[in-house]
């Protein structure tokens, strides 16, 4: 994020990042350290420091805080800007399209009918993949749609908060003992903007620890009410964490209900003040103003203590009865034992088109995000080229006739 940040302009600052708590904060803090040293070469720098030197980074820290984890490399970058730049990257390549106001209404594997007397329609495979039918609007008017569908080889579901519908829909045609629909639950997070005393001059990001005194009650369903900052400085704390329960998608009820949803209600200042006075006590509590709002797509539920990672999944159109809901995409490693995921397998076999999808991809979805695509690139090209992708160009303009052109080649 960095190198890209670097080479295309992009507003961004290094800000550091203090993770703080009390005197039983210092076993989580240790093993948070000791689990970002796992990673090896890419392992984010941190150093465990005591509460006096947090205070010497930032004093309007509480005397409460004894032990606080210091990030080195934790930095900001303005979303907007990025998005920009990846959307013009995209728009200015020959090989790419944006399409908007665009819903996808319905996703089909198709296996054509290979055994058809003198037929040959897709006897190599060139017709595996997915229907992808959809309605386009002109400012959002749906009277005025415009239903198309397309055939692709692979479909990259990544549509957040409605990703698990996506798979949902494909249910019935899913065999095995994994029938149940993909749970969605919405966790909504608040942010107050603040004004005042007792946060003046901070530089560094300040994430509060779980108090892990009471064994089972930390869900991971949040990273507390903490302290962020903007490009030009300004503060705002939150996520906090409220559990929101949306009606039907086809209900008139719907839409009024979402942008509700993204206003911060006056009464959470109150419980996100008593969540703030813990690491920084001299706020004034006159100072919070709501701001914005955000939902995250949780897998999991309020009531679940456990912590459940990203998902990526991955399902083959076809013999779509064999496979299972909670597939895990090739060739990525099993769980960690501190995270809960259904995904206990991975796909045995790939073939015919391929959807990948990515669940519950929130926090810190966009700092991961270039690295993710990568990620996908790289399945895809081993899945789909059978070679390390830096050469799947040279296949990629390649005749239909060439070995293994017309698995992703045709579908232009």
């Amino acid at each position: 994020m960095y190198q890209r940040c670097q080479e295309q302009s992009i507003p961004h600052k290094q800000t550091k990042k203090l993770v703080v708590g009390a005197n039983f904060s210092k076993a989580y803090l240790e093993k948070l350290q000791s689990h970002c040293d796992a990673l090896g070469p890419l392992a984010p720098p941190t150093r465990l420091i005591t509460g006096q030197e947090a205070r010497e980074l930032e004093p309007h820290l509480s005397d409460n805080i004894a032990w606080a984890l210091l990030s080195e490399r934790t930095g900001i970058v303005s979303s907007h800007e990025l998005m920009a730049n990846l959307e013009k990257e995209i728009l200015d390549a020959e090989n790419a399209e944006i399409v908007y106001d665009t819903k996808v209404v319905r996703v089909d594997p198709n296996q054509p009918d290979r055994s058809a007397v003198n037929s040959k329609r897709g006897s190599d495979g060139s017709q595996d993949g997915w229907i992808v039918q959809t309605l386009t609007s002109d400012s959002g008017d749906s009277s005025a749609a415009d239903a198309d569908a397309l055939l692709a080889k692979v479909v990259i579901n990544t549509s957040g908060l409605n990703a698990p519908m996506v798979l949902n829909s494909l249910l019935s045609e899913l065999g095995g003992p994994e029938q149940d629909a993909i749970p969605m639950w919405h966790s909504k997070g608040n942010y107050a903007s603040y004004k005042g005393p007792g946060a003046n001059g901070i530089k560094h990001l300040i994430y509060p620890c779980p108090d892990t005194r009471n064994k089972g009650t930390h869900a991971h369903t949040s990273l507390g009410t903490h302290l962020t900052l903007d490009l030009d400085g300004n503060i705002r704390f939150g996520p906090d964490t409220e559990w929101i329960s949306p009606p039907s998608s086809n209900s008139p009820e719907a839409i009024d209900f979402w942008k509700r949803a993204l206003v911060v209600d006056d009464a959470r200042i109150e419980s996100m003040y008593a969540s703030i006075t813990e690491y920084l006590p001299n706020i004034d509590k006159t100072g919070l103003a709501p701001d914005y709002a955000g939902i995250r797509p949780k897998l999991i539920g309020p009531e679940t203590k456990a912590f459940m990672d990203f998902q990526f999944l991955w399902h083959n159109s076809n013999d779509l009865g064999a496979q299972r809901l909670w597939q895990r995409a090739p060739g990525l490693p099993k769980p960690s034992s501190s995270c809960i995921s259904p995904a206990k397998d991975s796909v045995d076999k790939v073939e015919g088109g391929a959807m990948i999808s990515l669940l519950g991809i929130e926090s810190p979805g966009l700092t991961s995000s270039l690295a993710i695509g990568e990620m996908v690139r790289d399945m895809v090209a081993q899945h789909f080229y059978g070679q390390h992708p830096t050469r799947a160009e040279s296949k990629n303009k390649g005749a239909r006739n060439e070995d293994n052109a017309h698995r992703v080649d045709a579908w232009a």
